[in-house]
């Protein structure tokens, strides 16, 4: 089944892997804060959507999975992104600001750039030639 898979394929196989894992976590954590900002659900409905596409991309390859995968990945760049500046708010808005025990026990700062990470190597995965 393996044989012949292009780097893509497996890469994008990684991917829908990853984000399946970052929902949980991220599902958890906004779970326990009972999800005080909206923006809290962006991830919790977007990480699933971006799993399956990114499964999607893996067994069918064609031009609308393509380019749907694409504008999610681009969506989930955008998320994250918004996501590290409102969790770097949140951690300053700690008693204490921006020290270190506020970035321990405080919202986590590197998650959202996980998304935005994976997403960026959902995209060089699409489109790298």
């Amino acid at each position: 089944m393996w044989i012949g898979w292009p780097i893509s394929r497996v890469i994008l196989l990684f991917i829908s892997v990853v984000f399946t894992a970052i929902f949980i976590q991220v599902t958890m954590f906004h779970y326990r804060q009972n999800f005080q900002h909206w923006a809290q659900w962006v991830p919790v409905l977007a990480l699933p959507v971006l799993s399956v596409v990114s499964l999607a991309a893996v067994f069918y390859i064609s031009p609308i999975v393509v380019v749907t995968a694409g504008i999610l990945y681009f969506v989930g760049v955008a998320a994250g992104t918004t996501g590290f500046v409102l969790h770097t708010s949140g951690v300053s808005e700690r008693v204490g600001g921006y020290n270190l025990n506020n970035f321990m026990v405080g919202p986590p700062v590197v998650l959202p750039m996980m998304v935005l990470a994976i997403s960026v190597l959902g995209l060089i995965a699409l489109y790298w030639r």
